[in-house]
This record gives C-alpha cells, sequence and structure tokens, in this order.
C-alpha cells in the first residue's frame, strides 16, 4: 500500500481537499481525506503541500502514430489509398516507445485517446491507452474505441489530389451514407443468419470493422471544423441513430444553442497555432468556454504532434484565460474527457475503486511555472523529478 500525504487534493468530482492523503492500494484508489488511517506498513509519498490532480486524459490525439524527428518512416495516421478504411487499427500502427509518449506521462497526461487522422471519409479506430509501458497491448484501455469519421477539407483536398471521390462535401456525405447503409444490412443479414452458417453474408473485413458502430458499441469520432461540416456530421449520425463526438469542433461557439439542444459531447482544439487552412479561420481559445456555459460537454485536446501532448494542461490553461471557468476547464481535461470516451469507471477523478493515474505538481499545470513532480500509473510511481 502507498500512502500520499500532506497533499493538496483535486478529486474533480468532489470538493478540494485542502489537506489531505490518498491510499492506493493493487493498483487502486483506496480511499482519500482529510483525516484517513494510514496503516503502518503503507509506503509514505510526502507531497509536502503540493497539489495532487488525476491524470490528465486527452480525448484526441495521433500521439504515437506520428513519431517525432522521423518523417514519412514514422508516420502511420492516414493510408491514403482508399476513402473507405474502417479496418484500420490504431493499436497496429502506435509505437509506445516514441519519445512523446514518455513526456506527455511525465507531464501527468496519463491517458491519450490516439488513432487515425482525417484523410478519409471513414479512417479506422481509435484506442485508448496509458502513456506508461513499452508494449502497446499491455498500454490498452479500450480498443475500440470510437471509429474515425471526418468532414470538410482534408478528405477533399487528399482525393481531389487523385482524381476520385470525395472532391466535394456532398461527396464525402454520400460516402459516407453509403458505407453505412451497407453495414447496417450486413448486420441485418448476420442477425437473420443465426445459426445457419450457410446463411451469413460473405466475410468483409470494412463491413466487420463497423459492426461495432451499427450495433451502437462505440460512437463515431467525427473531425468537423466548421459548422456547416459540424451540422452534417450530427445529421448522418441521427439518420442511422449512430452516437457521435464532434472533435475539433472549431466553430461550434458560433452554433453553441444549436449544439446543447442536441445533446452533443465536444473535443476542442487544437486552438494553439496558426490557422493553417480556411476551416479554422474561426479558430480560438473562447470555444471551450462558451460550449461548456451554453450546456455542452466539453474535453480539450492537442491533436498531438499538432501540439505537444505534453502540454495538454497548458491548453486548458489558455482557455481559461480565454474565459472559461477553471474548474470546467479542469474537468475537461479529466472527467468530462473520460466521460466524452467512456472511461469514466476507470479513470477521470480521484475516486475509490478508480486506476490510480494521478500526477503531483509544483504549482498549477494550468500555468507555464506548473511543473509536474511526481506521476503514477495504476498505482506505480511512473517518474519522480
Amino acid at each position: 500500500m502507498i500512502a500520499i500525504t500532506n497533499a493538496k487534493i483535486y478529486p474533480v468530482d468532489a470538493p478540494v481537499i485542502e489537506k489531505g492523503s490518498i491510499l492506493v492500494e493493487a493498483g487502486k484508489i483506496v480511499k482519500l481525506g482529510a483525516d484517513i488511517d494510514i496503516p503502518a506498513e503503507a509506503e509514505i509519498i510526502d507531497a509536502g503541500g503540493r497539489s495532487v490532480y488525476p491524470g490528465f486524459i486527452d480525448a484526441h490525439c495521433h500521439v504515437g502514430m506520428m513519431e517525432s524527428a522521423i518523417g514519412f518512416e514514422g508516420d502511420d495516421v492516414n493510408e491514403m489509398t482508399d476513402p473507405v478504411t474502417p479496418h484500420m487499427r490504431a493499436i497496429d500502427g502506435f509505437n509506445p516507445l516514441d519519445i512523446t509518449v514518455k513526456e506527455a506521462c511525465e507531464a501527468g497526461v496519463t491517458v491519450a485517446a490516439t488513432g487515425p487522422g482525417s484523410a478519409n471519409p471513414i479512417g479506422g479506430t481509435f484506442m485508448a491507452v496509458k502513456t506508461y509501458g513499452h508494449r502497446v497491448d499491455d498500454m490498452v484501455i479500450k480498443d475500440p474505441l470510437a471509429m474515425k469519421i471526418a468532414f470538410g477539407e482534408n478528405p477533399k483536398r487528399v482525393y481531389n489530389a487523385k482524381g476520385k471521390t470525395p472532391m466535394t462535401r456532398m461527396g464525402t456525405a454520400a460516402i459516407l451514407r453509403e458505407v453505412f447503409g451497407k453495414a447496417v444490412r450486413y448486420m441485418q443479414q448476420i442477425d437473420r443468419a443465426g445459426d445457419d452458417a450457410s446463411k451469413l453474408p460473405a466475410y468483409d473485413a470494412k463491413m466487420e470493422a463497423l459492426l461495432p458502430v451499427v450495433r451502437k458499441q462505440i460512437p463515431l469520432k467525427a473531425h468537423a471544423h466548421r459548422a456547416d461540416d459540424i451540422f452534417t456530421a450530427l445529421r448522418i449520425a441521427k439518420e442511422f441513430g449512430f452516437d457521435l463526438t464532434l472533435d475539433h469542433c472549431t466553430e461550434g461557439h458560433l452554433i453553441a444553442e444549436d449544439l446543447a439542444k442536441t445533446g452533443a459531447k465536444a473535443i476542442i482544439g487544437p486552438s494553439f497555432g496558426h490557422k493553417s487552412k480556411f476551416e479554422l479561420t474561426n479558430k480560438t481559445f473562447e470555444t471551450p468556454g462558451i460550449l461548456a456555459r451554453a450546456g455542452v460537454k466539453v474535453a480539450i485536446m492537442t491533436d498531438s504532434p499538432v501540439v505537444p501532448l505534453a502540454t495538454l494542461p497548458l491548453m486548458a490553461g489558455m482557455a481559461v484565460q480565454a474565459g472559461m471557468d477553471k474548474d470546467e476547464a479542469l474537468k475537461a481535461i479529466t472527467l468530462n474527457a473520460a466521460e466524452i470516451l467512456g472511461l469514466q469507471d476507470r479513470v477521470g477523478s480521484l475516486t475509490p475503486g478508480k486506476d490510480a493515474d494521478l500526477c503531483i505538481y509544483d504549482g498549477d499545470p494550468m500555468e507555464i511555472t506548473g511543473k509536474s513532480w511526481l506521476v503514477m500509473v495504476d498505482g506505480k510511481v511512473v517518474y519522480k523529478r
């Protein structure tokens, strides 16, 4: 058993504990509070008055899929040979030994949702991983986590260069409807076949990969920046009855009330950096705060390597500078992110029974002067400065 003592604790799902302790055993949080008994056999980690947070969570990035300082050989984000690649799996393109994974972990970003990029209307499956380990199979929390789909400029640009569909937004939407329609029919054929193997449809790897979507076991993860693309994503998801997260949601602040009415879940970012294409014209750090105040559940992401994954808490801090409530910003990189990803039973808050993923900071992690002092993943100290 490990006891973290003399700490200011931010559980996220409960009030701040000004001077408290956390008990950890067998990789889980056992107990926390201001006045709890510390077993005599416990290994003591004196936090020295520092602040303890749940491990931070990036709900959308490509860490481990686009490696650092290598170029093409380390770029496994987009299979740009076919606009429909649902059978691509992040687990097969992830390098846990890339330096950016280690840097993120040491900064307290202990969970990342990572997967294919936005070159294709259907790109493949995301997974959620812990950022500590050397074999991806042992780092996975959930796989598949979601099916990546994409709207707007990226698929248009990629396939216009190849002279094939989709060259327009209409083309992207048409492909999605066609493939989803086929996937629903494929599922129905399987269900009707029952135990009679002779009635099963011919095996189709793409359709098999889409079965968790059409059976509503995983959501669509929709790359959509512009307001019109966001509405198209919502329209198509509604037509098929699929669950959906709105990733990037760059112009979400322009349609905040509409999104709130739909119960949409938004993963905002990367808000830092150059407006590198037209659909980013209205990019602003004000977006997450505006959406949160409208009643939309919001997470904040880096889209690593667009912004380094290790800077996730700073991205939340810049949203605070732009008007977001600080408690909401913390939720956007912890509990909200976990809930949007469907991982809230394991991570996202310092709660008894959840994984002992936490970080101890000197100063405020949302400010440039904040500095990670200790990081724990699954109850193991994996970094200490």
